[in-house]
């Protein structure tokens, strides 16, 4: 065991160090070479190391350098060492984090990550919490806390009775909902299309001129942090506004409540301490290892209720239970590498990532202006949206630049329009690495528009 995982530990850091000197997206040859992967089932044992040298020589060279610094798509940020070695840690320590007695460990640490990202973020220090695996999950935890708050209200059991003759409760979503609250909702029993829809303004935040009055059993989601833009909804307006009305107010802040994090941007956060409940990625902003989400509700007593379970075999002791506050009961130890990022990082380490990555938005957005391409999006937080002269032109420069290699974007459309969505969200992103992408993203535009 011990030579295997000192091999394993070599092959991970030579693949690491290499990242930043091959193509962020792995070459067409590569690919092809997984059709390698494809055999019959051996009928004998393959011993370890073989096993794992394929992985990483058929593998490795197929991934897509996301872990990288250079790496601008879909919100992804490169894991940070620490988070990565306690990945490894951790899984030679093989816990199931579903109970006290199997893990101790991983529920001690559960309990300190959670009270640590509620002070991070500004929410009540008494919210309850779990950890998921991410923000569609996340989502889904919280709105099911909501469901049994706002169902227990109108003296309706969810959890035993069902949504079959139960008292019907409004859903109200911004018009730029992001798709994983909206397959929540469907998980759920709500439903995707029987939403309320508030229009967004240019940027995506809902317009407080046209919120409906609320009246009966309601859950409003707004967000923090819109996919494409980085807008903020008005959440202590719209707070105000649901609680008058008994309403329940959840936050979908996938990446954006890291912005509580940064003295410079902490203001777009302003009033979401008012709602009852929020869901976030730490694998996004936090750049700790996938399958990683967290849910807060404000009033754990709704969380517990919506997530318990029991059976004569499940030992519950007089501790904290992970499995009481999550959909999962067994699960990996996922709170481990964010207790570990936030350890490693500090406050101060944390606000510097948030803010780096906010200025080399900035950067990119000026760059890009500069050169007269169209920035689509007031840049407040670390998304930039870029059109190159039409849709079909835009199309090619994102193609051009993924071919290229040098970094990479990917493509969405933002208010009728085919855009570049440049997310820069890594703690390895360096000035260097943003104006070695800024030239290649200039220099394949200007070589379209000569065309």
């Amino acid at each position: 065991m011990r030579e295997l995982l000192k091999t394993t530990a070599e092959r991970a850091s030579r693949h690491l160090e290499t990242l930043n000197n091959r193509p962020v997206a792995p070459t067409i040859e590569a690919v092809a070479q997984l059709k390698n992967f494809d055999v019959p089932m051996p009928e004998e044992p393959t011993e370890p190391g073989r096993v794992l040298a394929m992985l990483d020589e058929l593998g490795s060279p197929a991934t897509v350098a996301s872990a990288g610094r250079r790496y601008f798509g879909f919100v992804t940020g490169g894991v940070l060492p620490a988070a990565l070695a306690a990945n490894w840690l951790a899984g030679a320590w093989d816990q199931c984090a579903g109970l006290y007695t199997l893990s101790p460990v991983a529920t001690h640490l559960e309990e300190v990550a959670l009270k640590w990202l509620l002070d991070v973020f500004g929410f009540p220090a008494e919210a309850g919490g779990g950890f998921v695996t991410g923000a569609t999950m996340a989502n889904f935890t919280c709105l099911a806390a909501a469901r049994h708050a706002i169902l227990e209200e109108s003296g309706w059991d969810v959890e035993a009775q069902g949504l079959f003759s139960a008292p019907p409760i409004t859903l109200i979503v911004g018009g730029d909902v992001h798709v994983s609250l909206l397959k929540a909702l469907s998980l759920l029993g709500f439903g995707r299309e029987r939403v309320v829809r508030v229009p967004a303004d240019p940027q995506g935040r809902m317009r407080l001129d046209v919120f409906p009055q609320i009246t009966g059993p309601t859950i409003v989601c707004i967000q923090a942090g819109e996919v494409n833009t980085g807008a903020f909804d008005p959440a202590a307006e719209i707070c105000a506004r649901a609680h008058q009305g008994r309403a329940w107010v959840h936050v979908d802040g996938a990446f954006g409540l890291w912005a509580a994090a940064s003295p410079s941007r902490a203001h777009l956060t302003a009033g979401l301490r008012d709602a009852d409940s929020w869901a976030t990625d730490a694998h996004k902003w936090l750049n700790v290892p996938y399958d990683s989400g967290v849910a807060m509700v404000r009033d754990p007593r709704h969380l517990t209720a919506a997530m318990s379970t029991s059976a004569a075999y499940l030992v519950h002791v007089d501790k904290r239970e992970p499995n009481l506050h999550v959909p999962e009961m067994s699960r990996r130890a996922r709170a481990i590498e964010i207790w570990a990022a936030l350890m490693s990082l500090g406050r101060s380490g944390l606000a510097d990532l948030i803010e780096r990555n906010c200025r080399y938005a900035t950067r990119f957005a000026e760059g890009l202006s500069a050169a007269g391409w169209t920035v689509l999006n007031d840049v407040v937080l670390n998304q930039v949206l870029v059109s190159f002269n039409g849709d079909d032109a835009t199309r090619r420069v994102i193609a051009a630049l993924q071919a290229d290699g040098t970094c990479w974007c990917g493509g969405t459309v933002w208010r009728g329009k085919v855009a570049m969505r440049i997310s820069v969200s890594s703690w390895a992103t360096s000035e260097e690495d943003v104006e070695l992408s800024l030239a290649a993203m200039l220099r394949i535009a200007a070589a379209e528009a000569q065309h």
